[in-house]
């Protein structure tokens, strides 16, 4: 699978993880809206990277900086270096779902201990 594929369904991958922990937190749709759009957004995804990078492996490191260098239609992104920190993120979770799931079991309860539920 290319690395653009990886990120796609990274992407999709994510949002579920969000979206599963953050639908226990409240019934309200107005809020629950605002705790998924806050966590699935390229700032807090290229801020998990970035937390995150000095745990990965030599062969994550590398997948993540083959994310960050993929080519991305530039007059649509305003911050760049976030969105390919953010696409990044993305390749190694959806890489991890494909090829290391434990790994990535790993990485989302990783989340979970750092941070409790405001971190998700």
């Amino acid at each position: 699978m290319n690395l653009r594929n990886y990120a796609y369904l990274g992407d999709a991958v994510w949002e579920l993880y969000i979206r599963e922990h953050t639908v226990a937190m409240t019934g309200n749709a107005k809020l629950l809206h605002k705790l998924t759009t806050e966590h699935v957004k390229a700032s807090y995804q290229a801020d998990l990277l970035h937390k995150m990078e000095h745990l990965l492996t030599d062969e994550e490191q590398e997948l993540a900086r083959r994310g960050r260098n993929l080519p991305i239609p530039v007059a649509r992104r305003s911050n760049q270096t976030e969105y390919r920190a953010a696409t990044a993120f993305e390749v190694l979770i959806g890489w991890w779902y494909k090829e290391k799931p434990e790994r990535l079991q790993e990485f989302l309860n990783g989340i979970l201990k750092f941070g409790g539920e405001e971190n998700i």
